[in-house]
């Protein structure tokens, strides 16, 4: 068996897209068993993912006593690689503290944790310029896989979790939105109004704001069409929360990127960031698609512009266009 730790301790979309890249290497790999080092905030989509099999939490608030409590429980283990796909100065002391035939980090690697790996993986041949996925897929031929996504990003089922309150009359299912992201220049102003347009053209459509952070909606449309989860959405919910969806709605965010993964079409709206190297991955998939506003300036965006834009894709998306 090949033993494999994956360093990669946040934030959301990244370890998304490194989440892909575990399950293209299990799909790719003979008895391979991947460990793996995430900060506690973002542990149970870790954990809940098939492509993992153990799972080592981070507490970056711990201090000193912490991160070497972490070490030790790392140590227990002979690992045949160390990939550190975060490549920073933490996560080089990491990889120098762990017991591993080879140490494989990034070219692009910052803060000089370059020093502690054996071997650095090229970036693709778009370099720096490339999305953040094919950067990571560079990590495969290291065990003899291809660079390409291979397999289907699954989740572990939680019994318990209960999401009919997302159910639509008539049987469709919810366009899910996500309000909110962690940098507030990638937060656009306008899912209200979008929402309103949405629910004015169809009345039986359900439309339900997720997302970490509360995002007031003020009591603005029906309870029948509509649900706010915002602050109450954990992220053992998340994947089967996406999963239920027909459209995600998203900020350049985590659950964009987790929705991406899963299949689900998706319309994200991009301000200073660029799709190019951030957007739902591939940005040739028929299921993704993405709004930018003028000049990277969310507050030039209305919500017209992406109600019209969300029309025309629903359009391609359902004849395949």
């Amino acid at each position: 068996m090949t033993q494999l730790l994956i360093i990669k301790p946040s934030s959301l979309g990244d370890i998304v897209h490194g989440l892909q890249v575990a399950t293209s290497l299990k799909a790719q790999c003979d008895d391979l068993r991947i460990s793996w080092v995430v900060r506690e905030i973002f542990s149970p989509i870790v954990r809940a993912c098939e492509a993992v099999d153990q799972v080592h939490v981070f507490e970056r608030g711990a201090g000193a006593k912490g991160f070497l409590r972490l070490m030790t429980e790392i140590r227990k283990t002979k690992f045949d690689y160390v990939f550190d796909m975060q490549g920073l100065l933490r996560t080089g002391l990491m990889t120098s503290r762990a017991l591993a035939k080879k140490k494989v980090g990034r070219t692009d690697a910052r803060e000089w944790s370059g020093v502690f790996y054996d071997e650095k993986v090229p970036l693709p041949p778009e370099g720096r310029r490339s999305h953040a996925i094919d950067i990571l897929l560079q990590f495969c031929p290291v065990l003899g896989a291809r660079p390409e996504l291979r397999g289907t990003l699954r989740f572990r089922e939680v019994d318990s979790l209960n999401l009919r309150f997302a159910d639509s009359r008539g049987g469709q299912k919810p366009i899910v939105m996500f309000p909110d992201s962690r940098r507030a220049e990638k937060c656009w102003g306008g899912f209200k109004q979008l929402t309103e347009l949405i629910l004015r053209e169809d009345k039986a459509r359900k439309v339900v704001w997720a997302g970490g952070n509360y995002v007031p909606d003020r009591h603005a449309f029906p309870a029948a069409q509509f649900f706010n989860l915002t602050g109450n959405t954990s992220l053992v919910s998340l994947p089967a929360l996406i999963k239920r969806a027909d459209w995600v709605i998203s900020n350049d965010s985590g659950p964009m990127h987790l929705a991406a993964a899963m299949g689900i079409k998706v319309l994200g709206i991009f301000g200073p960031t660029d799709p190019r190297l951030f957007g739902p991955y591939p940005l040739n998939a028929p299921t993704n698609f993405v709004v930018q506003a003028p000049v990277g300036d969310l507050k030039l965006l209305t919500a017209k512009e992406v109600f019209a834009r969300f029309q025309r894709v629903r359009v391609r998306a359902a004849t395949g266009r």
